[in-house]
């Protein structure tokens, strides 16, 4: 055996490891799947669902297993939509929605419904039309809480068997037709003119309360004053009667005196020449007086 023959048999052997090599690599990358944490991939077995696969690392069988579907994980959010819809008492309004949600068990997502967001905005289309309807247009207004916990409930129900959990739904807005916000707006004013007229009775009521009241306390203050000057008249009049009665007469003689005696001293201490004329009756009783305040001086 030649060099050249040896040579070409090494070659030969060696080019076969080296494609056995080659084959065990491929076998290895293809067996072996690392999945995103977003994501988790549906894996299909000749056509048919072999498994799912999550987060990580994961083995499957080179060449028969395959990745269908790589489904993200992560939520999402509808773009957003606006119906029309009919309240109980017949208003037409146009309600703007929103959904959020996450797909849970993507094997009932993948093999259960084609569009799934077409899905999911047509069925809240219709939730929201329904709910509405149950509602007077002021209960739209002002329990809209309320209408998203049960339309997000409600949807929740309708979407379960596509494996999508529903993590949140919004009402944007609740708008009006033009005709509809005109007589809202008519009927506001009016309502805020009830109520101006009404605080404006109320405040002429409250006036005439208090000047009433105002001229019933005068009354009474009048009315107590004159019983205070009363019972201090009567009080005097008692005083009077009891010196009288303790003292005599004579008491009540010396008090008149001493009121014409500073009578007179007045008269006499008027300013010019003056001439007083005094009846003949007044000058006893003067000199009456001159006596008794003598005698008690």
């Amino acid at each position: 055996m030649n060099i050249e023959d040896m040579l070409i048999g090494l070659l030969e052997n060696n080019l076969a490891w080296l494609l056995l090599a080659l084959l065990v690599v491929i076998l290895i990358l293809k067996s072996v799947k690392i999945v995103p944490q977003s994501e988790q991939h549906v894996i299909e077995r000749f056509g048919r669902l072999r498994a799912v696969l999550g987060p990580g690392i994961n083995m499957i069988v080179p060449f028969i297993d395959s990745v269908a579907h790589k489904i993200s994980i992560l939520e999402r959010q509808l773009p957003t939509a606006s119906q029309d819809a009919i309240t109980r008492d017949n208003v037409l309004v146009q309600v703007d929605t929103s959904v959020f949600y996450r797909i849970t068990e993507p094997e009932k997502t993948v093999y259960r419904i084609r569009n799934v967001d077409s899905a999911i905005s047509t069925t809240v289309a219709g939730i929201v039309r329904a709910e509405i309807g149950k509602m007077d247009l002021d209960e739209v207004q002002a329990n809209r809480s309320q209408l998203i916990t049960t339309i997000k409930a409600s949807v929740e129900d309708a979407v379960d068997s596509w494996g999508i959990e529903v993590t949140r739904a919004e009402i944007l807005d609740v708008n009006l037709d033009a005709a509809t916000r005109a007589a809202m707006m008519q009927q506001l004013n009016a309502e805020r003119a009830r109520r101006a007229q009404v605080t404006e009775a109320e405040g002429s009521k409250r006036a005439v309360e208090l000047a009433a009241e105002a001229e019933l306390y005068a009354s009474e203050q009048t009315a107590k004053a004159r019983r205070i000057l009363a019972d201090a008249e009567a009080y005097a009049t008692q005083v009077v009667a009891t010196a009288i009665n303790e003292n005599g007469l004579e008491a009540a003689q010396y008090q008149i005196a001493l009121k014409q005696v500073d009578a007179l001293n007045a008269m006499g201490k008027g300013s010019g020449t003056q001439t007083i004329v005094v009846p003949a009756q007044a000058l006893e009783a003067f000199g009456d007086a001159f006596k008794l305040l003598k005698g008690k001086g």
